[in-house]
C-alpha cells in the first residue's frame, strides 16, 4: 500500500470574508498562503482552497444513506476517533447548524464510524468521520 500524501481541494465561496472567518475561527483551522480572492487552509494536513466565485443558484442534492439526507457533493476527512470526538465537542461549542449530528454509525458492526454533516457560510457541505477501526475504512 501507497503512503498516504496530501490532498489538494479547492473549494468556491461566495463570501471570502464569512467564509475565511468561519474556517479561520469556528473551524479553527491554520491559514496559509492567501490573496483578495482566495486562502490556504491546513486542513488536517491536507490543502483545502476557498476560491471566491460569484453565488450560483442551484437545488441541493441528496441521497439517502443509513435514513438520512446527506448532501451530495459534500466533502471532508477522515479522523482519528479522539480528534472526530474532540473536534465535534468544538463544532458543538461554537454553535455550529449541524445538517446531521454527530452520531454513530454501524455500531458493532464491520465499519463502525462515527459522522457528521454540516455547511459553511457558502453551503458548501463539509463530512468528517472517524472509524473505531481504522482498517475498516473500506471494508465491504
Amino acid at each position: 500500500m501507497m503512503a498516504l500524501t496530501p490532498f489538494h481541494l479547492a473549494i468556491p465561496v461566495d463570501n471570502l470574508s464569512k467564509c475565511r472567518n468561519f474556517y479561520t475561527n469556528v473551524l479553527n483551522f491554520e491559514e496559509g498562503r492567501s490573496s483578495d480572492h482566495w486562502v490556504d487552509y491546513n486542513f488536517f494536513g491536507h490543502q483545502l482552497v476557498i476560491h471566491y466565485k460569484e453565488k450560483q443558484t442551484t437545488a441541493d442534492a441528496t441521497n439517502l444513506v443509513d435514513g438520512k439526507a446527506i448532501p451530495v457533493p459534500h466533502f471532508g476527512v477522515v479522523l482519528p476517533w479522539k480528534t472526530f470526538q474532540n473536534f465535534a465537542e468544538l463544532l458543538k461549542s461554537k454553535g455550529i447548524t449541524f445538517i446531521i449530528e454527530p452520531y454513530i454509525r454501524f455500531e458493532g458492526q464491520v465499519g463502525e464510524q462515527a459522522t457528521m454533516f454540516f455547511k459553511d457560510p457558502s453551503g458548501n457541505a463539509l463530512e468528517f468521520k472517524a472509524f473505531k477501526d481504522m482498517t475498516q475504512l473500506f471494508a465491504k
